[in-house]
């Protein structure tokens, strides 16, 4: 079943996740993932906006998906994210 993952990102210290995004394509191509959606200007539609940023990302099953957010690349590139932004992240289930 497709999972999703999105992430709603708030930069604490930009710098830091600016290192993190340019090493980012080359670590996820290395998945079966697809990226959706990064926006750092999302149109809010109902509710308050607090974040900076949403990220959707698309993988084939959950399995795919914690690979990737798991694997040795990904921990390594993530240190800069962490440093750099707070970030609430979601694994949203596909429909069948």
């Amino acid at each position: 079943m497709t999972v999703y993952v999105i992430a709603l990102v708030k930069f604490t210290q930009e710098e830091y996740y600016r290192r993190y995004q340019s090493r980012f394509a080359d670590v996820f191509k290395a998945f079966n993932g697809r990226l959706l959606a990064a926006d750092e200007r999302p149109k809010v539609l109902d509710g308050k906006w607090t974040r900076d940023k949403v990220v959707i990302m698309e993988f084939p099953d959950e399995a795919e998906a914690t690979r990737f957010l798991g694997s040795p690349a990904y921990q390594e590139i993530s240190r800069d994210r962490i440093a750099g932004a707070t970030v609430l992240s979601l694994l949203v289930k596909g429909l069948p």
